[in-house]
Formats: structure tokens, C-alpha cells, sequence
């Protein structure tokens, strides 16, 4: 029996140890199979993962140590946190270390972006596949045709063999505080990403060029320069949200690096001139604020003449002027238009809806520049959403102002065409009228008729009861008038209390005489519940061009002097001049007519026709 024991007691324990060498053996192949500690393992479902706070950060304050040293142990990485606003300054590097590794199964390629256009600039290293390391730059301090692949911000494709980790090393240079948005995409992502990012840019260029094009049609068609310096505006603006986003650098200049990236600063600060420059135009403050608007002339042309000092500041103390005229520039345009607006001015409202939101957008992106917030897609875009905004609603404003000032113009237009009480024509448009009419009568024998109506008791009617009852007066003559006359007689006043009036197509004395009667009748019926009483009295002189067409000042001259012959309680208010008087015409001896043979030789009188039968053949 102890010798069964034994015997199944070591069969028992080399199965112990067959299975403790199976455990150990599935293990090690299973370590193999799983990913390292620390290795972010990318697959196809995943398409965009976020990496800021996923792989290692450490800070190189001198910014001179190289990859080998890295490699060898000099940098003290620590865990990344995505939360975290780096203070680089003009000589400090960030290093990243991100442990990669492709799904074995996976299909798609991926990229490392930095989808930030304003960041200095971005170096990654990786092995190739000899094992070599190597670096690619880009960033906007450097030309877009030198980056490894062309676009608004820098990316980079990642060479990662299926199933195998990778280490990825990435330097980073910038001058301002941030926090460096680092994504990993597929290709397809990316594709997509980028293609709606410039559809929504397109859009905005589109419509801000398009408002250009708008403008300048508008300037020329109705020869206002306001649209004009709203064009330049509008264009400068588009300018620098392009250079803003990277657009510009992208498809403009992309082999342009001579300022590095100076465009930037230089356009924003030539936007937010031009911004206070059209706002101070358009909002017309010289007229209530002299001085103000003085300084405020001076502050834009100060934009123009910083932009181009901004080349050779530097960089640090560039940015500090930038940050400090945007948001000094958006705030005096916010202040001219809401004292615009509490005055009642709608074109203030208009600019105050359009300069508000642009300068909460500058403060973000004044506070995002020191650090006080994250760079994220609000913070870099949200200014150009506000400059999107702001172009249309500043539109609105100059139509507005264009409008009334048109208006003014046309009101003043009309002072020198037509009588500013009554509305009636001037008189010099009416005797140029009077001549038309008196040249087409010569000419086509169209008849008409010229009337001069008189309100005899004017004077009386101001001297009694003032300027207002008297100028109302006239306003009810002009009413009675229009009620008479047809749309097409001209009607003038020609004096303080006397209209004229041109009846074209009028042939008859009678019916002048009616509208005349009518026109006296009118005005001796007061007015009903009109205080004072106030009656019309009229004196009405006309003439008929085919009963006398002089001239048309002596018409004038000879229906003013009918005028003045009556007297102010004449039983007869209603005169015309007498036709002029015409001789007899002589007949004359030589007419052919009576040496026609077609008339009876008894119709000729033998002692009115000279005989020339002898001159005849």
C-alpha cells in the first residue's frame, strides 16, 4: 500500500509540475500578445483620440538639449496632464513621449496633429524602419512649403508596423502661454476634419469677398466713398482672419517665411485700425465730439504706423502692444456706439450689436494669450465667428447711414427745386416750364392755358392772426388747388402769396373760368371747426396762347400787371387777357393761286390780275 501511494504521489507531482510549466508558458505567450504598461494601442473604430493627457511631458527651460540626450536619460518625463498651461518663454522646449502602437488588424493610417495655427513650431522624431531617428518640423514660424505636409496646422503622418510600439518624441517651441492640443487621427478623419474646417472658412471668405464686390459696385453706382472705405475695411479683415487661421499661409504664401510670423500681428493690428476707423466714420461723432473724435482719427493712423513697427519689436513686447491696442480699439468702438445708441440713433444700436461681441471675443483671446485660458476651438475661433458677425450687422449700419444721408440730400435738392412750405415748384423750374410750353406752341400749335392766382387777403390774414395762421392759409390753397387740377398741369408758387399754374391741352375760356369759380367758392367756405375763421379770397388772371403767345417773360409781366390793375373788392376776380390784335392780311397780286388755271375765268377779277400773256411762250 505505501508503495502505491508513493507512486501515485509522484505521478501527481510531475503533473504539478507539467501544468505549473503550461501557466508559466501560456503567460509568457500572452505577455507577448499583450501591449507594454503605457502603450496607447490605435485602432481603426477609434478614428481621433485625444492625447493630450495620455503620454509623458517634461519642460527643457535652456531649450538646448538634442534627442540623444533624451534618449540617454536626461529628461525627467512625468506623467502629462491635459489640463496643464505651459510658460515656455523665447528659450524653453516641451518634450512629449508618446508610446504608440498600431492594432494588428488595423487598416487605417494615422497622423499627429496640433491643431493649433498659431504655435511656433512642432518637431516629431521617429525610427524609421532601420531603427534611425528622425525629425520633422513644422509650425507657422517657418514657410508651409517646408513642412513635411501642407496645412493650416501642423501634422504629421506616423509610421507605426501593426502589433509593434513605437516610441514617438515631440519638441515643441512657443513663445506665449498654452496648452498644446495634441490629437491622433486616421487619415480618413483627417480628410474629413479638414474638409469641413474649410468648408465653414470658405464660407466666411466667401461672404466677406463678396461684400467687398457689393461695396465697391455701391460706391460707384451712387458715388458714396462711405462704401468704399467699407470695402478696405471688409478686405483687411478678410486678410487677417485668413492669416489668423492659417488659410493664408496655407494657400496665399505658402513659400513665404521672410517675416516669419509677423503677418499675423501686423493684419490684426491693421484690422482693429480699420475697424475704429470705419466705426468712427459711420457713427459721425465729429459733429457731437470733436475732440474725441480727434483721438480717435489719431489711434487708427497709431494702428497703421504699429503694424509696421511691429517688424522690428520684439516679439514679446509685439505681442503685449497687439493684446493692449485690439482690446483698447474694440472698446472705444463699443463706447462710441452705445453713446451713439442712448441718443436714439439707430445706426449706434446697429454698430453696438456688431463691435459687442468682437470685443468679448478679443478679451478670450487676450486672456488666452497670458495663459488665464485653454487653448481649445472657442478660444482660437470664437474671434472669428464675432469678425463673421460683425461685417454684415456694420453693413446694415452704413445702409442705414447712407439712407438718411441721401435723404438729406435729396431733401436738400429739393429746397432749390421746390418751395419748402408748400412743396410746390420753384419759380425759376416753373418759367422754364412756362418756355417749353410757349416753344411747343410756336411749334405744334398745342394749346394751353397760364393762370396766376393771387390770395388777396394774405397780408390781412398775417397781420391779424401771425405767420403760423398765415403760412396755413397757404397750405389750403395748396390743397384746394390740387383738388382742381389734374396731375399733369404744373403748378408753381412764384411769390409769397401768388401761385401759377399751366393748363396743357386747355383750349377753352370756359372751362378755365369754371375751375377758376370752382377755386373762388372753395375759398370763402371756412374750413369746419377751424379756429379762426379764416376765409380764401382769390384773384385769378389767365390767358389762352392762341389769344396772345409772347414771349414767356412778357406773358409773365402782362399776367402780373392784370393782377395788379384789380382792386381787393372787385366784383370781377376772374380776368383774362384780351387777345392781341391782329390786320387784315393784304392780298397779294402776284399769287399763284389766281393764276392757276384750275379757277373759271369768270372767278378772276380782269382789274386785280396784271396781264402776262405777252410774257408767256
Amino acid at each position: 500500500m505505501p508503495c502505491v501511494v508513493r507512486r501515485a504521489w509522484a505521478a501527481g507531482g510531475g503533473l504539478g509540475v507539467l501544468l505549473l510549466l503550461a501557466v508559466l508558458w501560456a503567460g509568457a505567450a500572452l505577455a507577448e500578445l499583450r501591449p507594454a504598461p503605457g502603450v496607447l494601442v490605435l485602432a481603426d473604430g477609434q478614428h481621433r483620440v485625444d492625447a493630450q493627457g495620455l503620454g509623458a511631458a517634461w519642460v527643457d527651460p535652456g531649450g538646448a538639449t538634442r534627442l540623444e540626450q533624451v534618449l540617454a536619460g536626461a529628461a525627467a518625463f512625468q506623467p502629462a496632464r491635459a489640463d496643464r498651461i505651459y510658460s515656455l518663454g523665447a528659450d524653453g522646449a516641451l518634450w512629449l513621449r508618446l508610446r504608440l502602437s498600431r492594432d494588428a488588424d488595423a487598416q487605417q493610417r494615422w497622423l499627429l496633429a496640433f491643431p493649433m495655427p498659431a504655435i511656433d513650431r512642432v518637431t516629431v522624431y521617429q525610427q524609421d524602419s532601420k531603427g534611425k531617428w528622425q525629425g520633422r518640423s513644422a509650425g507657422d514660424t517657418m514657410a508651409v512649403a517646408d513642412w513635411p505636409e501642407r496645412g493650416r496646422y501642423p501634422h504629421f503622418r506616423l509610421d507605426l508596423p501593426a502589433g509593434q510600439a513605437r516610441d514617438v518624441y515631440v519638441r515643441i517651441r512657443h513663445l506665449t502661454f498654452a496648452d498644446f492640443p495634441v490629437q491622433l487621427l486616421t487619415e480618413a478623419a483627417y480628410d474629413q476634419r479638414i474638409q469641413l474646417e474649410y468648408l465653414g472658412l470658405g464660407l466666411t471668405f466667401g461672404a466677406l469677398l463678396l461684400l467687398v464686390a457689393t461695396c465697391l459696385a455701391h460706391s460707384v453706382v451712387y458715388r458714396d466713398g462711405a462704401y468704399a472705405w467699407y470695402a478696405s475695411y471688409t478686405l483687411v479683415t478678410a486678410l487677417a482672419v485668413a492669416s489668423y487661421t492659417g488659410a493664408a499661409a496655407h494657400l496665399l504664401w505658402p513659400d513665404f517665411d521672410a517675416l516669419a510670423d509677423s503677418p499675423q500681428a501686423c493684419l490684426a493690428m491693421l484690422g482693429s485700425a480699420a475697424s475704429l476707423l470705419f466705426v468712427r466714420s459711420i457713427t459721425g461723432i465729429s459733429a457731437r465730439h470733436p475732440v474725441v473724435d480727434q483721438l480717435v482719427f489719431a489711434g487708427g493712423l497709431a494702428g497703421i504706423a504699429l503694424a509696421a513697427a511691429f517688424l522690428a519689436m520684439d516679439k514679446s513686447t509685439g505681442l503685449i502692444v497687439l493684446a493692449a491696442y485690439a482690446a483698447g480699439t474694440s472698446l472705444i468702438s463699443v463706447w462710441i456706439a452705445s453713446a451713439g445708441w442712448r441718443r436714439g440713433d439707430v445706426v449706434g444700436a446697429w454698430v453696438l450689436a456688431a463691435s459687442a461681441p468682437l470685443a468679448f471675443t478679443v478679451a478670450l483671446a487676450g486672456a488666452r494669450l497670458f495663459g488665464w485660458l485653454p487653448v481649445s476651438f472657442g478660444t482660437q475661433y470664437a474671434v472669428v465667428v464675432a469678425l463673421a458677425l460683425q461685417a454684415p450687422l456694420l453693413l446694415v449700419a452704413l445702409n442705414i447711414r447712407s439712407r438718411e444721408r441721401h435723404g438729406a440730400e435729396i431733401r436738400e435738392l429739393a429746397l432749390s427745386t421746390h418751395d419748402a412750405l408748400t412743396g410746390l415748384l420753384a419759380p425759376h423750374l416753373f418759367h422754364d416750364r412756362l418756355r417749353q410750353v410757349v416753344a411747343r406752341y410756336r411749334r405744334d400749335r398745342d394749346n394751353a392755358a397760364v393762370v396766376f392766382i393771387d390770395l388777396v387777403n394774405h397780408p390781412h390774414i398775417k397781420a391779424r392772426y401771425g405767420t403760423a395762421v398765415a403760412e396755413q392759409s397757404l397750405l389750403r390753397c395748396v390743397i384746394k388747388l390740387r383738388r382742381l387740377l389734374r396731375d399733369v398741369d404744373t403748378v408753381a408758387r412764384i411769390d409769397e402769396a401768388r401761385f401759377a399754374v399751366i393748363l396743357e391741352g386747355m383750349g377753352s375760356r370756359i372751362a378755365v373760368t369754371d375751375r377758376a369759380a370752382r377755386l373762388i367758392a372753395a375759398g370763402l367756405m371756412p374750413l369746419q371747426g377751424l379756429k379762426p375763421e379764416v376765409t380764401l379770397q382769390f384773384h385769378i388772371a389767365a390767358v389762352l396762347l392762341e389769344d396772345r403767345a409772347p414771349e414767356a417773360p412778357e406773358l409773365v409781366r402782362s399776367l402780373s400787371e392784370l393782377l395788379a390793375t384789380m382792386s381787393p373788392r372787385t366784383r370781377r376776380p376772374i380776368r383774362f387777357l384780351e387777345p392781341e390784335a391782329t390786320m387784315p392780311a393784304t392780298i397779294d397780286s402776284d399769287s399763284s393761286l389766281l393764276e392757276s388755271d384750275s379757277l373759271p375765268p369768270s372767278a378772276q377779277a380782269p382789274a386785280a390780275v396784271p396781264l402776262r400773256t405777252a410774257s408767256r411762250p
